[in-house]
């Protein structure tokens, strides 16, 4: 099964998983709802993010790399440089053309991609520190429908074995296709190579049904009622909450503060 958990050894790593999601949660409710010209705050956020993972003993290279997921959030936040309203800035090219791209816009653009980044670290600083059956087990301990819960838990637990599936038919159509070594692609035309991945992607859907009526099937006869496996019940400390209230009262504060400097 695939795992994003880096097993350090950390207070954060210690701590009750229902405290980090509600921390978690907060942050990234605080960091979208402060001003996009909130420069002070986004920095301010920054170096909760900071302390944070140097307390969480994490890898920065793993970080960094997971934090790439934001790219399709900033990019489809690109059109707003050339959207919104004057004044712009033009930005002349060796030829002589010449691109305007709106401050608001870039305000807007820089406010979106800041947001994105910050909210993701904190995600990831999230499963990095937390078990995913102890991510299970706060979420329903925090009220979250069971039936949620086991649809969240299921589809992890087993996209490991949908990707395997997937290996397997990209195996199947390399040993049956000639390659060109050279160009390093499979011979065929743009419209074959298509006609072969929709085929491919139609019989992954079906494997992938019948093996979770399988999968299904095991599982009932093994007594499974619905009911998520509950890894990790303990209550959430005295001292936890009173660590969880300073957290949430600090991001409060930057938020507030950020609304009244802007």
């Amino acid at each position: 099964m695939l795992e994003l958990y880096q097993d350090r050894e950390s207070v954060l790593h210690q701590m009750s998983a229902g405290v980090k999601i509600l921390f978690t949660l907060v942050f990234i409710l605080c960091v979208n709802l402060v001003p996009p010209r909130a420069w002070s705050a986004y920095i301010l956020f920054l170096t909760i993010l900071a302390s944070i993972f140097i307390i969480s003993r994490l890898d920065i290279k793993t970080l960094l790399l997971r934090s790439l997921i934001s790219l399709p959030f900033i990019l489809a936040a690109v059109p707003l440089l050339f959207t919104e309203p004057a004044p712009y800035i033009n930005l002349t090219q060796t030829n002589g053309f010449v691109i305007n791209i709106s401050q608001s816009g870039l305000i807007r653009f820089l406010g979106i991609t800041i947001k994105s980044w910050l909210s993701l670290v904190a995600a990831i600083l999230l499963t990095c520190t937390t078990r995913f059956d102890s991510l299970m087990a706060a979420l329903r301990q925090l009220g979250l429908p069971k039936i949620i819960v086991s649809i969240l838990s299921l589809m992890w637990r087993y996209l490991s074995l949908i990707i395997e599936e997937a290996k397997c038919l990209m195996r199947s159509r390399d040993s049956r296709t000639a390659s060109n070594i050279q160009k390093g692609h499979p011979n065929g035309s743009l419209w074959w190579r298509a006609g072969v991945t929709g085929s491919m992607m139609g019989n992954l859907f079906l494997r992938s049904l019948d093996r979770s009526e399988r999968v299904y099937a095991a599982m009932a006869s093994r007594g499974y009622s619905g009911e998520p496996f509950q890894a990790d019940n303990r209550p959430i400390t005295r001292r936890e909450s009173l660590m969880l209230t300073g957290a949430i009262l600090v991001c409060l504060m930057i938020m507030v503060f950020s609304f009244i400097i802007h």
